[in-house]
């Protein structure tokens, strides 16, 4: 399985996904640029979670915070204190874990032994001014979801909002993972799609269960079999310091499960917080009730690169011998990314049958033209009809359109299903509307 994994980051590098940052220079570890695929799937991914969020719920705005913010709320969040793995170097080949991925005391690399394990703050540091000293110190935010705190009342005030409701973010985080691995899965600069949900605390129990719920559907819609999702409930002992209660949903990736959201009920833990160390009270003043209390927080929490991870390890299959339905199978493997429709970075490719014939040609680059302000198209020519059908197929392109001789006397093309293969011949004048009417 894990051959899976090295096959997809090929086809990702291959076919302009995902490349290695800086590769020019050799590298550098465990960061990734997203090319001209992978940001197209990528926007995709949050415009569906950005939509899901703030227009199919009653009650969700939208913010952007700052990256950079005061230091203090990285104190009062606990993050410059407790935000912390445990690290292990081996004595021989230097080379550093994290105690938890030991299972014996010898190094995993070269069996050299190990030295004792030592606190390593995720926290990345940097200098804001023209002095680095300690007055200037600042953070690269660890997680997006300390910006909501920040704006609570804001948001509260400005949008005249009542209890319950939520916030939501997509924004770049930072941690200085020990061990970055499996690709996109763990990096150190990653961006989060969260949602932060104030309720009252007796019916935090209730939301924390409607989100989850709703959270797993929002995966299943999507694509992802439900034999390859499931919900963990997080123990006392190792969940995160500030919940009450923890679900991580998991998929199962080729090297074993791996969470790719997580659900929390954060209690009154953060505001709380904020409030004794900026003096400030954050408490909610509910007017029909006259109570005055902390809100209690769910937290929806997802990763973007590992939910597109994810549906990229869905999406890939090898078909032996290839799918062709008009000649004999040959000894190949066909590769074809069944990406949710509304997923596929492209979704329509505009292929004329042949590229000597100039008013064949001709056609074809007018029907592009006419469809690329409605939807995400590619224009190809280059070799046989049937490679250039493996090649969109390779990178997840819903609907292949050919413009033939046919086309020519009828003002109809061939329109061919990525899945099924099956062609129908289509007007001109139609294919938007025919193909907005597949896509929705």
């Amino acid at each position: 399985m894990e051959n899976k994994i090295s096959k997809i980051v090929s086809l990702c590098k291959r076919r302009g996904f995902i490349f290695p940052s800086s590769e020019i220079y050799g590298g550098f570890g465990s960061s990734y640029d997203f090319g001209p695929l992978g940001v197209e799937m990528k926007k995709n991914i949050k415009q569906i979670w950005w939509q899901e969020m703030i227009n199919n719920y009653d009650n969700i705005v939208g913010l952007d915070a700052a990256i950079l913010m005061n230091p203090k709320v990285w104190e009062a969040s606990g993050h410059l204190s407790g935000f912390s793995d445990e690290l292990v170097e081996c004595k021989n080949c230097k080379k550093r874990f994290k105690q938890e991925e030991i299972k014996e005391n010898k190094c995993p690399e070269c069996d050299g032994q190990l030295l004792k394990p030592r606190k390593f703050n995720l926290m990345m540091k940097t200098f804001v001014g023209p002095v680095e000293d300690s007055a200037s110190t600042a953070y690269l935010r660890a997680e997006t979801c300390q910006g909501i705190y920040m704006n609570f009342e804001n948001v509260l005030n400005s949008m005249r909002l009542k209890i319950p409701f939520g916030i939501a973010q997509i924004g770049k985080a930072f941690r200085n993972e020990v061990n970055p691995k499996n690709f996109i899965f763990r990096t150190r600069e990653f961006e989060q799609m969260e949602m932060q949900w104030f309720c009252h605390p007796k019916q935090a129990n209730k939301w924390f269960d409607f989100w989850k719920k709703e959270r797993i559907n929002w995966y299943l819609n999507l694509g992802i079999p439900k034999k390859d999702l499931r919900a963990v409930e997080i123990p006392a002992k190792k969940r995160a310091h500030y919940a009450q209660k923890q679900v991580d949903i998991e998929y199962r990736f080729p090297f074993g499960w791996g969470e790719i959201e997580g659900i929390h009920n954060r209690g009154d833990w953060d505001l709380s917080n904020h409030s004794k160390y900026c003096g400030k009270d954050l408490k909610y003043f509910d007017q029909e009730s006259k109570e005055k209390y902390f809100p209690y927080i769910i937290e929806t929490s997802i990763g973007v690169e590992r939910s597109l991870f994810a549906f990229l390890v869905n999406a890939y299959e090898e078909v032996k011998g290839g799918r062709t339905q008009t000649t004999k199978a040959v000894k190949e493997t066909e590769v074809v990314l069944k990406i949710h429709k509304k997923l596929a970075p492209i979704k329509v490719a505009v292929l004329p049958l042949v590229k000597n014939k100039p008013k064949i040609v001709k056609m074809a680059k007018e029907i592009y033209k006419t469809l690329k302000p409605h939807f995400m198209c590619l224009y190809d020519q280059i070799g046989s009809i049937g490679r250039r059908y493996r090649r969109i197929d390779e990178i997840g392109v819903l609907f292949a359109i050919t413009v033939d001789f046919q086309t020519l006397e009828d003002k109809t093309v061939t329109l061919r299903n990525r899945d099924t293969m099956k062609q129908e011949r289509i007007k001109i004048k139609d294919l938007v509307k025919v193909l907005k009417e597949k896509l929705e």
